[in-house]
């Protein structure tokens, strides 16, 4: 198959995307093979690194990746590094508005 121009023959893959919404003035970006932090105080972005490599050690445990794990397997993993879902709101009801 002919490939778009303009269009990178890069296979796409999955990574894990940490952000740190809170700050103390500092810039931080760490990347591992398969994932990218940004953002945070020192303390919420070490806190994010400690679990990125964490789910990435338990998947390897499993002999999985982020593009082979399934999704049942990855909130498993996450949910034991001690990361929590975050819980799906309803939909507002369109004629209370």
């Amino acid at each position: 198959m002919a490939q778009k121009p303009g269009k990178s023959s890069r296979r796409q893959r999955a990574v894990l995307l940490g952000v740190g919404l809170d700050s103390d003035g500092h810039k931080r970006i760490t990347k591992g093979d398969n994932f990218l932090l940004a953002g945070g105080t020192q303390e919420t972005h070490a806190v994010m690194t400690e679990k990125a490599i964490k789910i990435n050690e338990k998947m390897n445990a499993r002999g999985k990746t982020l593009d082979t794990v399934s999704h049942e397997e990855f909130e498993d993993i996450a949910h034991s590094v001690g990361l929590r879902p975050i819980p799906q709101r309803a939909p507002e009801d369109e004629e209370s508005a």
